[in-house]
């Protein structure tokens, strides 16, 4: 397991590795000499420059390199990716003496992740490279890696970045997001869609799993297709409280909620009823939003990881946030919420801002036609809760 620190060192020189490697017949000439490797690292980068208030001359100044190095570094045109990783440090490190937010650093190595995914996935086409050198099989994803790899895609700025306001209004027209083209994006999802297709054996089931779930921002007909079809092998496979039965359906479900068809989601749901299955939940939900702090190489920690060593509290915020009427994910988010009350009934009563924005969540949600039976149920139970917790 690599720790935070060590993979900040490390992870300039594996996306080289990477590159130079090829990994396969590249199916256009990208921009650049090691294609999108920098997109999403330089825009990161950018935010931070643009958050300290300076200028691209300043920030050059100071690094003592050309002003077209900081604009080559900004685009993805020179990845940050191929820096030595001095310079990347001393590139942080003067970006937040001079005011950028102290999570720059962390930002900026989970956005090489994020640029080294999305090149990989481009360069090999629909080829096979084997889930040793996949970065899609290399670690459990979280939430955070995710909303930098669909940025590009969606142009959906990742919530972890809001603290990365600009001091001073940008000058001239400029990008608003980082820019994938259509063609890589095409590139990116045709890969996707060939190791979801091929990664069978059960080895296989993370590159499958994570390969699945990033499928359903593509919106094209071959990959809706594929997940409408995942979707009735998931349900035909759930047989057992195991593992991999598990995810399959979480993911199938979550994908077609995703695009709007939230059936299989409630299917899902209504699984989630033994108490090995609400461990499963309530663990991956807390590695997805951190509150799970060791990065996992697989899906294992869901059935081993003790739910009492996590504290809840992040994970009580981030889902009563999205107890919304109009969430795709309503039903599991409400279930999940549920199920995390009833084990730390000590996150309502030791908190009363928890308690209030609880309660007026619940509020918001009572008003939803569309709530099953089950949901008006966990509903009740969770407004229940609150007034418990109150007295």
């Amino acid at each position: 397991m690599i720790s935070a620190r060590r993979k900040e060192l490390t992870v300039g020189a594996s996306i080289r590795q990477v590159s130079e490697a090829g990994m396969g017949n590249r199916a256009t000439t990208r921009t650049g000499s090691q294609g999108c490797l920098g997109v999403v690292s330089g825009y990161v980068a950018k935010l931070g420059r643009q958050a300290a208030g300076v200028t691209q001359e300043r920030l050059a100044e100071l690094l003592e390199v050309d002003v077209s190095t900081v604009q080559g570094w900004e685009s993805g045109r020179r990845p940050l990716g191929a820096m030595p990783t001095a310079q990347l440090m001393r590139l942080r490190m003067h970006l937040v003496r001079l005011g950028a937010p102290a999570s720059l650093g962390r930002h900026l190595v989970d956005a090489l992740e994020a640029d080294l995914l999305l090149a990989t996935c481009m360069d090999l086409g629909t080829s096979w490279p084997g889930r040793g050198v996949h970065p899609l099989a290399a670690t459990v994803h979280r939430r955070s890696l995710i909303n930098l790899v669909t940025w590009p895609l969606t142009g959906e700025t990742p919530p972890q970045l809001a603290e990365f306001a600009p001091k001073r209004k940008p000058r001239g027209p400029a990008a608003s997001r980082p820019v994938v083209y259509s063609d890589e994006q095409h590139q990116f999802f045709d890969h996707l869609l060939a190791v979801a297709n091929r990664s069978s054996a059960a080895e296989d089931a993370l590159l499958r799993t994570q390969a699945a779930y990033l499928l359903a921002f593509d919106g094209r007909s071959d990959a809706d297709a594929w997940l409408c079809a995942e979707q009735r092998r998931a349900v035909n496979r759930r047989r057992t409280d195991g593992l991999t039965d598990h995810l399959d359906v979480r993911t199938a479900s979550v994908a077609r909620a995703s695009v709007g068809d939230p059936e299989l989601l409630e299917y899902f749901v209504a699984g989630l009823s033994s108490e090995q299955q609400q461990v499963m939940n309530l663990n991956y939900w807390a590695y997805w939003i951190g509150e799970i702090a060791d990065d996992q190489p697989n899906d294992s920690f869901m059935v081993e990881t003790d739910p009492q060593s996590w504290h809840g509290a992040r994970l009580l915020r981030h889902l009563t946030s999205r107890l919304r009427p109009d969430a795709p994910h309503l039903a599991l988010n409400l279930c999940t919420l549920h199920s995390l009350v009833a084990c730390r009934p000590s996150l309502l009563t030791g908190s009363p801002q928890g308690r209030r924005l609880l309660s007026g969540a619940l509020d918001l949600v009572d008003a939803h036609p569309g709530l099953n039976h089950v949901g008006r149920q966990q509903l009740a139970g969770l407004a229940y809760s609150v007034r418990i917790a109150d007295r």
